[in-house]
């Protein structure tokens, strides 16, 4: 792995990405807007929001972050972008940590502006400290990111890419504790859940809504992202130069 190569790829995604307002639009603004029709659903009812506001923000930039990083990195390959990348020096970890790090940056981005909407306009009311739930929002995008290029390594299209949802985003959203929590699922469903990356970020932003402290925010919050590291690694080591 080389750092100069990687922040060179990092910065080529991010000028691309200026030039694509539709997918500036869809990372930074989607996720603040459908917190706020969840808000708005529950306005009459209250403290629904602010049992589940929480979890909604782990939930929705994990699958905005997802869907962007697959079909993106699935055009550079469908391009023949990849494969010529391939003839430099650059190596398949340099692009995989350099999407990573682009990525990442706009999920800080996104963060920011979703944290400060549902608490700001949509009256979120959490117990911990903001910074908290804003690190969580960013863990979890990066999450998303890192699966989303494991995902088009083995995607042909940019319709299979989105068609790896069910395989990886919709059963994490169903047993990662936001409609039941997950202590009171049969024995098989839990023992499942308990091997999903965001049964623990939902875990984890339940815990900084509580005001809970040390262990039960961080503990959680290091298992995503060793889900996310290791997404990213076996990435690198499956990616193809070229989809043909």
């Amino acid at each position: 792995m080389n750092g100069r190569r990687m922040l060179a790829t990092a910065g080529r995604v991010l000028t691309q990405l200026r030039h694509d307002p539709r997918s500036i639009a869809l990372m930074l603004i989607a996720p603040s807007l459908l917190v706020g029709l969840f808000a708005w659903l529950f306005s009459d009812q209250d403290g629904v929001f602010d049992q589940f506001g929480g979890a909604i923000l782990a939930l929705f930039p994990f699958i905005v972050m997802f869907l962007i990083t697959s079909i993106t990195t699935l055009r550079e390959r469908r391009s023949g972008t990849l494969e010529r990348l391939m003839t430099t020096p650059l190596e398949k970890a340099d692009f995989i940590l350099g999407y990573a790090l682009a990525f990442g940056l706009m999920a800080l981005l996104q963060a920011v502006i979703t944290v400060s909407f549902a608490v700001g306009v949509c009256g979120l009311d959490v117990e911990g400290p903001l910074w908290q739930l804003g690190l969580v929002a960013v863990v979890d995008a990066l999450l998303g990111t890192a699966l989303g290029l494991l995902a088009s390594a083995f995607a042909q299209t940019e319709f299979q890419a989105v068609q790896f949802m069910p395989l990886l985003v919709f059963p994490q959203i169903i047993l990662g504790g936001l409609f039941m929590p997950r202590d009171q699922m049969p024995d098989v469903l839990q023992t499942i859940s308990d091997w999903l990356p965001l049964s623990y970020a939902i875990d984890t932003i339940n815990a900084v809504a509580a005001g809970d402290e040390g262990g039960d925010v961080f503990g959680p919050l290091l298992i995503v992202v060793a889900f996310a590291v290791g997404a990213l690694v076996l990435a690198a080591l499956t990616l193809k130069r070229r989809t043909r």
